[in-house]
């Protein structure tokens, strides 16, 4: 069963990534993203971790060692992976909204994008650098929430 989710999931992501992409003014591109695939990651996480993790497995997050103890349970594991598709995803919409305030062309951000959904903060980091050079603030939209 965990195994076919994993294949759900890294599908509904790729897809969720081609629409960042290729059609991130669409109208539904956001609805799609944000009020269906990353809702489906939310339910589908809280459903694994009510079923995987124990009381007792709370204190394995202050340790390393404990971490890693924890990622020994298939359902551990997809679980954490579900928190990086639905974290990756919500970064990527960040990523999409600010540049459009910034005026940053989309051109720009298919790279980000890229590194975004590879590698998490690693593409976060190169947008705040881009955005960085194109606005000349580094604080800009502190304001912003």
């Amino acid at each position: 069963m965990y195994a076919q989710l994993f294949s759900i999931a890294n599908l509904l992501a790729m897809i969720s990534w081609i629409l960042l992409v290729a059609v991130p003014s669409w109208k539904w591109t956001v609805k799609i993203i944000s009020g269906v695939i990353i809702m489906l990651f939310c339910i589908a996480y809280t459903f694994i971790i009510v079923g995987t993790i124990t009381p007792n497995d709370l204190n394995s997050f202050s340790s390393l060692e404990g971490v890693m103890k924890l990622f020994d349970e298939p359902g551990a594991v997809l679980a954490g992976w579900l928190h990086y598709l639905a974290f990756d995803l919500m970064t990527g919409l960040y990523i999409i909204h600010n540049a459009h305030q910034h005026k940053i062309p989309h051109i720009w951000l298919v790279p980000i994008l890229f590194f975004t959904f590879m590698l998490g903060p690693v593409g976060l980091l190169l947008y705040w650098i881009i955005r960085l050079i194109k606005t000349k603030k580094y604080f800009q939209d502190i304001n912003a929430y």
